[in-house]
């Protein structure tokens, strides 16, 4: 039987803003019987380790990737290369197609995906380091935002999964 994500939780708040939130997004998938998953790039498997962090997790999440590279985000998302070469990886039309290819190969109903340029370097003048595209789709609608973060490579990617667990929570919440 998975154990419960609201279960074992103190009165007292945790400090940790990614541990809390990931607990309540476990709370809303069991809540509506779901399944998330997200595709990852510069977070590089943190959005799936913040949510795996949390005991029963297999409840409701099965399969993350991470798709650090073109290639990867062809062979495992199904991202055209011409969607690429067109737009680049830090890109609302890859982030789209990013979202669309994980839920639809691992069956999950919401997801996220991200990418982005979290430096120190990497960045160009169009898409300075801090940008970063999310995506998130619920099996019948898909949204994109684009952000622009600051801090240094660790804290652009930290900011990055609060966003994207923030983005899972906002759109289940409202089901």
């Amino acid at each position: 039987m998975p154990v419960d994500p609201r279960a074992g939780e103190s009165p007292v708040a945790t400090a940790d803003p990614i541990e809390a939130l990931s607990r309540r997004l476990g709370a809303l998938c069991l809540d509506h019987g779901v399944y998330v998953t997200a595709a990852e790039s510069c977070t590089g498997g943190g959005v799936a380790a913040a949510i795996t962090d949390v005991a029963g997790s297999s409840a409701y999440f099965e399969t993350g990737y991470v798709t650090y590279a073109n290639g990867a985000k062809r062979r495992l998302l199904g991202v055209s290369a011409e969607l690429l070469d067109a737009h680049g990886a830090v890109s609302r039309e890859v982030v789209e197609a990013m979202v669309s290819g994980a839920c639809a190969d691992s069956g999950a109903r919401f997801g996220v995906a991200i990418s982005g340029v979290a430096g120190p370097g990497g960045g160009t003048p169009t898409k300075p380091v801090g940008t970063v595209w999310f995506a998130w789709a619920d099996g019948e609608r898909t949204w994109a935002e684009c952000h622009h973060l600051a801090g240094d490579r660790q804290r652009i990617r930290r900011q990055a999964v609060v966003i994207a667990l923030e983005g899972l929570i906002s759109r289940l919440s409202s089901r």
